[in-house]
């Protein structure tokens, strides 16, 4: 697995949940391209934005939440485990159950008129 520049215990993490998912890096196309929007002129120059596609389902993440490579590398693993877990699991997936609890929290919070 190759270093993104986040401490260990995320980049375990991240091992564990692609593991869990099914995902091996072989399993990846990745390609970087120039990023756009804020930045300055770095952004311009360096191909930081990172194109993964994961050959098996298809699916497709850019990412370029960063200036960094190294970063935006991480991010878009992570992304592409989200996908495939909320593909894979529907309702039980982690981030559907973060939003129907912020869902349920704004419920709350309408009704009591706040």
């Amino acid at each position: 697995m190759p270093k993104f520049g986040v401490t260990p215990e995320k980049e375990a993490e991240l091992a564990r949940r692609m593991e869990s998912c099914g995902l091996r890096e072989s399993d990846f196309e990745e390609s970087f391209i120039r990023s756009g929007g804020p930045g300055g002129q770095k952004v311009n120059r360096s191909a930081t934005c990172v194109r993964l596609k994961h050959v098996a389902t298809g699916i497709e993440v850019k990412m370029q939440r960063t200036r960094s490579q190294g970063l935006n590398r991480f991010y878009a693993r992570r992304r592409l485990c989200e996908l495939l877990e909320a593909r894979a699991l529907g309702q039980a997936a982690p981030a559907a159950q973060l939003a129907e609890k912020i869902r349920k929290q704004k419920d709350r919070r309408r009704r009591r008129g706040g």
